[in-house]
């Protein structure tokens, strides 16, 4: 595998990743009419899909990233998953604390990637 497929493929695949998680996780409180166990059933089974991104991000990755990188990069992505699922299913935008918050985060995300 190239070096450059190495770095890109599993940001992009961490991303996608998040993104289904986040609809994993959330999803269900669109239908507060169904059981527990419905959100359960649902809930797992879009998280199968997430481990199709997850899973060859990590394999690839780990050629390019260390695991500490790895997992940081997709903290990252859940954030940003997290809002865009909020926004879109829910219609939620992040307030200024949760922007700092959020940027706050990210900033010390920069520690793990400094040599």
């Amino acid at each position: 595998m190239s070096p450059k497929l190495a770095l890109l493929a599993p940001i992009g695949l961490l991303a996608m990743s998040n993104i289904v998680m986040n609809v994993a996780w959330y999803a269900n409180l669109k239908a507060p009419e169904k059981t527990l166990v419905w959100a359960i059933g649902v809930s797992w089974l879009i998280a199968l899909g997430e481990y199709v991104f997850a899973v060859p991000a990590n394999r690839i990755g780990i050629a390019a990233y260390s695991l500490a990188e790895l997992k940081t990069i997709t903290t990252i992505f859940s954030l940003v998953g997290f809002v865009i699922v909020a926004f879109f299913m829910f219609g939620e935008k992040p307030g200024l604390n949760q922007l700092i918050g959020f940027a706050l985060i990210g900033a010390g995300s920069f520690f793990i990637f400094k040599p």
